[in-house]
């Protein structure tokens, strides 16, 4: 008997301990999880093929995973009601935080009221839906970007001082009703006007961001204008990295084109001086900072309703291009 309790006593203490290791381990797992399944962030961008805005997302990401955090992204294809329902899907599927990158600056309302109704902050990045409201914007609403009129008026500044304040320019505008679009082409008009009157703008005309559609629009006005064209303004590294394809096919090394975002092909084009210059856009300013702005919301924060985040000429004497 006294041979069998303790066999029995034996059998209890290991019992006991490998259901305490049992529960050890289970619990093990569930800590794991929630230091790596954190909040998500919900993250809809305008167009994966927009070569500057996966820079803004990949800077996004990365903040926002140093935060503890997943981010989880959808491509609109610049199509508004897409975005609209991917943030619907988002809102529903419980994110905690939404980064938009809008479709078009001027159909948001519908994006920022499904955000507000849900309790959930709400970031817009790089292009601006409050452009000149920013004081009315609603609580729970941030922006992250750069005052696109000011990258305009860098490209209007260098383009009349290489041209020596004469001469004829076309501008490639990105997409209709884009606010970067509108502002940058702004701040081009204003500039040559103001200071440089004797510079004529000979077109403008969209080429949606995109590079293959800016060697067609160029291809036209090296017919249209012939040598009266002197310069092009891109209002992205994408557009004027098309029309410096199509002024090389048309042997045309006399034009000047200046972009913006210093893409890494942009500043190539820079070093190499088929491109005369580019704005620095800062995608890491604008996509960790959104990033920034939402988890600091998420986490109890007050952020700064707006961060702006400077643009920069670059040429071939910048340390970007080195």
């Amino acid at each position: 008997m006294k041979t069998f309790a303790k066999r029995m006593l034996y059998v209890t203490a290991v019992a006991a301990m490998l259901l305490g290791c049992t529960k050890k381990e289970a619990a093990a797992p569930q800590a794991s999880q929630t230091k790596t399944d954190g909040f998500t962030v919900g993250y809809c961008i305008n167009n994966l093929n927009d070569t500057f805005q996966t820079y803004i997302l990949e800077a996004a990401k990365a903040a926002i995973t140093e935060a503890g955090g997943n981010i989880e992204v959808n491509d609109a294809t610049e199509d508004t009601i897409k975005q609209q329902d991917q943030v619907n899907s988002f809102i529903a599927k419980g994110v905690k935080g939404l980064i938009v990158v809008p479709v078009d600056t001027s159909s948001m309302d519908a994006i920022t009221n499904a955000a507000r109704n849900a309790g959930i902050p709400l970031c817009y990045v790089n292009r601006n839906p409050f452009a000149g409201k920013e004081d009315s914007m609603p609580d729970g609403v941030y922006y992250v970007g750069s005052q696109e009129i000011v990258a305009g008026r860098l490209q209007g500044e260098r383009v009349g001082e290489l041209l020596q304040g004469k001469g004829g320019v076309a501008i490639l505008v990105g997409i209709l009703g884009n606010e970067g679009a509108l502002k940058r082409t702004e701040g081009n008009k204003e500039v040559l006007a103001s200071k440089y009157p004797e510079i004529t703008v000979l077109a403008e005309q969209t080429a949606n961001w995109q590079r293959d559609q800016a060697v067609t629009v160029t291809e036209n006005w090296i017919t249209t204008y012939g040598n009266k064209l002197n310069a092009i303004l891109a209002n992205n590294d994408e557009m004027a990295l098309g029309a410096i394809k199509a002024l090389e096919a048309g042997n045309r090394k006399d034009v000047l084109v200046l972009g913006v975002d210093a893409t890494l092909d942009g500043r190539n084009a820079v070093r190499e001086g088929l491109m005369a210059a580019t704005v620095f856009q800062d995608a890491n300013g604008q996509g960790g900072g959104a990033a920034k702005v939402i988890t600091s919301k998420i986490k109890g924060g007050s952020p700064d309703k707006i961060t702006w985040v400077p643009f920069q000429l670059v040429d071939k004497d910048s340390p970007l291009v080195k």
